[in-house]
């Protein structure tokens, strides 16, 4: 019997993401509020691709820290699952950024490279499979030892 984890349901992965989402957009609220405030929320620059991108960018912070500093945001935490390489070792910032455009992509093509999960066999989302990494269960991991 392999001891490996397994990966994560549709429905954990579900709840790790509304958890993010929610703490995500209490990020950008504070991320835009200096800028809203220097620039004025009718300026040009608040209209722009730019800030759009400055915007995606602090989110990609957000997952990137995280997902390269033991593989877990706080929702992921919460829902005891994590994200690590197709050969067991933590992601790293080049794989969090792949992972990253790659949901993305996944999320805009209304969310079907997410509702793959539910017909892969192996629960795998479709930027899961093209940046080689995975969600997985794993119900001790985080967990300090009591001696």
């Amino acid at each position: 019997m392999s001891d490996a984890p397994s990966n994560a349901s549709f429905q954990r992965r579900l709840g790790a993401m509304f958890y993010d989402g929610l703490l995500l957009f209490a990020l950008l609220m504070i991320a835009a509020t200096p800028v809203v405030m220097i620039a004025g929320a009718n300026s040009g620059f608040v209209k722009s691709p730019l800030y759009s991108l400055y915007l995606y960018g602090v989110s990609f912070v957000f997952f990137g820290w995280f997902w390269t500093r033991g593989g877990q945001t706080l929702g992921m935490r919460s829902w005891k699952v994590r994200v690590m390489r197709f050969d067991g070792r933590p992601v790293g910032w080049d794989s969090a950024l792949m992972r990253y455009l790659l949901a993305t992509i996944s999320l805009g093509l209304f969310g079907l490279g997410f509702i793959w999960i539910l017909f892969d066999r192996d629960n795998l989302a479709w930027h899961d499979q093209l940046s080689r990494t995975r969600i997985v269960f794993d119900p001790t991991y985080g967990n300090k030892q009591a001696d």
